[in-house]
C-alpha cells in the first residue's frame, strides 16, 4: 500500500483482529509483536479508523443472496445516552446492515427496513422483539414477508451483540455512532475474506 510502512496483509490483520475479537488497540500491538511486526497502538487506531469501514463495505458489496430469514435488534449507549443500533442479520448470523439513531420508533423501523428491503429484497421471515414499532413498516414494506415478533425467537441477534457488550464492560465506552457501526464488520468478518 503506498503511503504505509506495513503490508496490506499486515493492516488487513490488524484491522480484523481488532473487531472480530473485540481487543484493544494494545492487544493488537501485542498480538502483533508476538508475530514480530513492532507497531505502536496509536498506529493500530489509525488503521482501524482508516480501513474499517472500507473492509466492512468490501464484505457487503461481495455478500450472497440473503432473502430467507432476518433478525432484527437494536440497543446501544453513546456518550452515556441511549441509542438505537439497529442491526439486521441473516440466518446464517452475517450481518445484513446497521443503523444507528436516536429514536425507537416506527419511523426509525421504517428507514432501516427500507434500506434493507431496496438492498436485498424482501426476506420470506423477520423475527423480531416485540417492540410494535415494526409492524407497519413490514407490513407496507416488505408485504407477503411472515413477520415473526417473540423475545424468545431472536437469540440468535442477542449473541451477536456479544462484541459491542464486551467493549462496554471493558470501560470502552462507545463515543461516536462511526464506533458502533465498526461491529458491522465484526458481525460480517467470520468469513475473513478482507480485500483492500
Amino acid at each position: 500500500m503506498k503511503g504505509y510502512r506495513f503490508p496490506r496483509e499486515i493492516v488487513a490483520y490488524a484491522v480484523w483482529a481488532y473487531h472480530r475479537f473485540a481487543l484493544s488497540t494494545a492487544d493488537v500491538e501485542d498480538l502483533l509483536a508476538e508475530r514480530g511486526v513492532i507497531v505502536s497502538r496509536e498506529t493500530v487506531r489509525k488503521w482501524v479508523n482508516r480501513f474499517g469501514h472500507h473492509f466492512a463495505s468490501c464484505i457487503k458489496r461481495d455478500r450472497p443472496d440473503v432473502r430467507g430469514k432476518w433478525h432484527l435488534e437494536e440497543v446501544v449507549a453513546i456518550r452515556g445516552k441511549k441509542h438505537w443500533l439497529w442491526r439486521a442479520i441473516d440466518a446464517d448470523g452475517d450481518m445484513l446492515d446497521i443503523l444507528v439513531q436516536p429514536r425507537r420508533n416506527a419511523r426509525a423501523a421504517r428507514r432501516f427496513l427500507k434500506g434493507l428491503v431496496g438492498r436485498f429484497g424482501a426476506p420470506r421471515v423477520i423475527v423480531t422483539d416485540k417492540l410494535r414499532s415494526y409492524v407497519k413498516p413490514v407490513r407496507e414494506l416488505a408485504p407477503g414477508t411472515d413477520h415473526r415478533a417473540d423475545k424468545g425467537l431472536n437469540n440468535r441477534i442477542e449473541g451477536s451483540h456479544r462484541t459491542t457488550r464486551k467493549r462496554e464492560k471493558r470501560n470502552r465506552p462507545i463515543d461516536a455512532a462511526d464506533q458502533a457501526v465498526g461491529a458491522q464488520f465484526h458481525g460480517s468478518s467470520s468469513s475473513r475474506r478482507l480485500i483492500l
